[in-house]
C-alpha cells in the first residue's frame, strides 16, 4: 500500500496546533507500518528532523500553500498532480484540506470549523474559502476523523455528513510534559519570573481564543486579591491587527513570550499555579491534557469541545464573562484543597490521551479505505 500525507504544517522551530499533531500522528504511523510505503507532501525544502526512517519518500510540491489562492494551486494541481505520478492508493490530510478533483481515495482530518460559526475572527478571504470547500472536503473524503465527539456532531449538524463517515479520535499528550515538585518550580520562577507565581495561557493569539477578555479577567482578579500575581501568554499572533489592550494595573504584570520551543513550555506549563484556558470555540484544547500531564490545576471555558476534553480536571466559566472568569481565578486562588483535588484529577484524568492511540485510530481508517477500493 502507498499511502501520500499531506505533511504541509511540518515546519521547523514552528510546530503548532495541525504541525504537531501531524507528526505525533505520522512518525507512528511510519513506525508502526514499516511495510507500507509513505510518500510526504511538503511545500518547502524539508527540516532533518522531518527526515523519517523506513520507506518514505519526502515529495516538494510547489508553490508554498500559505494562501488561499496559494492552497487553490496547491491542492487542486500540485497535489492531485503528484497523486497520480506516485500511484497514490490512499491521501491523508492531517489539516483537512484536500484535493477536489483527484479520484484517489481521501481522509481528511477536520479539527473544528469556528470559521462557521465566527466567520468574522478571520480575514475576509481566509474565512470564504473555509466556508466554501470545507463543506466540500467533507463530503468528498472518505473517511472523516475528527479531534472531539463535539467537533463530529459539529460538523454531522453543519455539512449534513452521515455519522457512519466520522470518526473521533482525541489527540495526545507528549512525555516531556510531567509535574515539578516545588523546588523546581521555585528555580524555575527565580530564572524566568521574577520570582512570582503566574496564571498561565498557551494558544495562538486569535480572536476566538479570547485573550483580550482573560487579560481584563486577570486585572480584575488582581484590584480584588491585590495578589503578587502574574498572567503569561505563551503563543504567536496569527492574523495581523490582534492587539490585546493591556490595563493599567497590570501593565507590567502581563508578558507574552511568543513562540517557544516545546522543552521551555513544558517547564512553563509545570511551573504554573494554572492554566486559564478561555477560547470560546475549540475543537479539542491541546493544552488543557498538556496542563493535565504536569498536575497543573485548569481553569476552563464552558463551550464546545472544552469540558469533553478537561472532565473533572477543570472548573469552569463562561468565557463570554469577564466577571466569572475573574470569579474562578479567585476560587482558586483562594482554595489549597481545590488546588490538590484539580492536580491530582488531572494527573489522573491525562492517561486518556495518548498520541499512539490516535495514530493507531487513523490507521484504522485508512486501512478501511484501503479495503474498499481494493
Amino acid at each position: 500500500m502507498r499511502v501520500a500525507i499531506n505533511t504541509r504544517f511540518l515546519l521547523p522551530n514552528k510546530l503548532e496546533g495541525f504541525g504537531w499533531y501531524t507528526y505525533e500522528v505520522v512518525s507512528r504511523l511510519i513506525e508502526n507500518n514499516p511495510e507500507c510505503e509513505f510518500i510526504l507532501f511538503f511545500d518547502r525544502p524539508v527540516d532533518a528532523k522531518f527526515q523519517f526512517k523506513g520507506k518514505v519518500k519526502n515529495v516538494v510540491l510547489s508553490p508554498p500553500a500559505r494562501h488561499p489562492l496559494l492552497f487553490f494551486i496547491w491542492f487542486e494541481w500540485s497535489v492531485r498532480r503528484a497523486l497520480k505520478k506516485y500511484n497514490i492508493d490512499i491521501f491523508l490530510s492531517p489539516d483537512g484540506y484536500l484535493s477536489l478533483f483527484t479520484k484517489v481515495p481521501q481522509i481528511n482530518v477536520i479539527h473544528d470549523i469556528g470559521f462557521e460559526h465566527y466567520p468574522k475572527d478571520l480575514p475576509w478571504l481566509a474565512s470564504k474559502y473555509l466556508r466554501f470547500f470545507f463543506p466540500r472536503f467533507a463530503k468528498k473524503s472518505q473517511k472523516i476523523i475528527t479531534v472531539s465527539s463535539a467537533t463530529k456532531n459539529d460538523i454531522i449538524a453543519k455539512y449534513n455528513i452521515s455519522p457512519k463517515k466520522i470518526k473521533v479520535a482525541w489527540n495526545g499528550v507528549s512525555s516531556m510534559y510531567k509535574p515539578f515538585v516545588q523546588s523546581e518550580k521555585q528555580h524555575f520562577y527565580s530564572k524566568h519570573t521574577s520570582s512570582l507565581p503566574y496564571f498561565l495561557f498557551v494558544g495562538s493569539i486569535h480572536p476566538r481564543k479570547n485573550v483580550q477578555r482573560l487579560v481584563d479577567a486577570y486585572s480584575l482578579f488582581i484590584k480584588e486579591t491585590n495578589s503578587k500575581f502574574s498572567l503569561i501568554i505563551i503563543g504567536s499572533n496569527m492574523w495581523k491587527g490582534n492587539a490585546i489592550s493591556i490595563p493599567a494595573n497590570v501593565s507590567s504584570s502581563v508578558r507574552f513570550t511568543g513562540h517557544l520551543s516545546s522543552e521551555m513550555l513544558s517547564k512553563y506549563m509545570a511551573s504554573a499555579f494554572a492554566l486559564v484556558y478561555v477560547p470560546y470555540f475549540e475543537g479539542f484544547g491541546l493544552p488543557l491534557v498538556e496542563a493535565m500531564a504536569c498536575g497543573t490545576p485548569i481553569i476552563s471555558g464552558d463551550k464546545t469541545s472544552l469540558p469533553e476534553v478537561a472532565g473533572d480536571a477543570a472548573i469552569y466559566c463562561n468565557p463570554f464573562d469577564v466577571h466569572e472568569i475573574k470569579n474562578q481565578m479567585v476560587i482558586l486562588y483562594s482554595d489549597k484543597q481545590l488546588q490538590k483535588q484539580l492536580s491530582l484529577n488531572g494527573l489522573e484524568r491525562k492517561k486518556v490521551f495518548s498520541w499512539d492511540q490516535t495514530a493507531s485510530l487513523v490507521w484504522e481508517e485508512v486501512l478501511s479505505c484501503y479495503s474498499i477500493k481494493k
